[in-house]
């Protein structure tokens, strides 16, 4: 069931206030069967989000602007962003083109994935314990999409120099967009590159990487939202490991001594775990989110793998 014409208008003539607004879409979206997981959890955070985004104004201000009257041309705005939403089953970032990732702001279209990876929670605690007393002076950002992950890591880390690769030509656009926003491009370098083969001689004493991972089962099952994602960064093979595999036989000659691998595989842990069973993969635990990140050593990957 989609959103009228009627509806939209509706909406648009009788409501006034950034609130009514707010109330009107959490409404719409809780009717609609939406699914959330692309920076909110539910209808009323969403509808929230929208409305906040559509007004140019960062999130926290929105119980001192709820009584605020809304011209015509902002509540049409939001209006018929709230169809859009419900309509065509695209996630919200891609309807207000901004997603946020450890509390910055990114530029985000339908060829990069919407950042919300659990190693945001790393890059915000300087990947501590894991560096000790080791400050990175290099970092690969492998398969980068939005390049959130190298921005983040640039901020965390300013004196290090970060590339951020990815194989979609359409990705490194955006990544570029957004790393001209932050004005970081003598700092992170953006490289064309499928998985390392383009780094060949580069050494890092990190490597950051969230592949592609769903497997075949999960791919075939996920919401429609999903679907508006670029595949090619989310599905790898039967079992979700098709790129992994490869990440894990060519790493270390890519890491300095004693640097580390950081890997998301989300749901796909299973699949690491059946198939390594003598690796010592270290499981990161996580505060704010579910877990599927593993870490290696260089000296670890050199004693297991290619």
């Amino acid at each position: 069931m989609s959103l009228s014409e009627n509806e939209i208008q509706q909406a648009v003539d009788e409501l006034r206030t950034a609130q009514d607004l707010w109330r009107w879409a959490a409404s719409r979206f809780a009717t609609h069967d939406l699914f959330y997981g692309h920076g909110t959890l539910n209808a009323w955070d969403e509808a929230g989000a929208l409305v906040m985004q559509s007004l140019e104004l960062p999130h926290d201000y929105i119980r001192e602007i709820a009584t605020c009257r809304l011209t015509a041309a902002e509540r049409e705005l939001i209006a018929r962003r709230a169809a859009d939403r419900i309509n065509s089953r695209r996630p919200l970032p891609y309807i207000t083109g901004k997603a946020y990732f450890c509390g910055l702001e990114f530029v985000v279209d339908e060829s990069v994935l919407i950042p919300r990876s659990p190693i945001a929670e790393l890059i915000q605690n300087r990947f501590q314990p894991w560096l000790g007393q080791r400050v990175p002076g290099r970092i690969l950002d492998l398969c980068c999409g939005s390049a959130c992950i190298a921005i983040a890591c640039a901020h965390a880390f300013p004196d290090a120099l970060i590339d951020a690769s990815d194989i979609s030509p359409d990705a490194l656009e955006v990544a570029e967009e957004n790393v001209a926003a932050y004005e970081l491009a003598e700092q992170v370098e953006l490289v064309l590159s499928d998985g390392l083969t383009e780094l060949a001689g580069e050494q890092y004493d990190l490597i950051v990487c969230n592949p592609p991972y769903v497997d075949a089962e999960d791919f075939a099952a996920v919401p429609p939202e999903y679907r508006h994602e670029p595949a090619m960064a989310l599905a790898s093979g039967d079992d979700g490991l098709d790129f992994v595999r490869r990440l894990l036989d060519e790493a270390a000659q890519f890491l300095t001594p004693g640097g580390l691998l950081i890997c998301e595989v989300g749901n796909s842990m299973r699949h690491v775990v059946q198939q390594f069973p003598n690796v010592p993969f270290t499981w990161l635990e996580f505060e704010h989110s579910d877990d599927g990140v593993f870490l290696l050593s260089r000296e670890e990957l050199r004693q297991h793998f290619g």
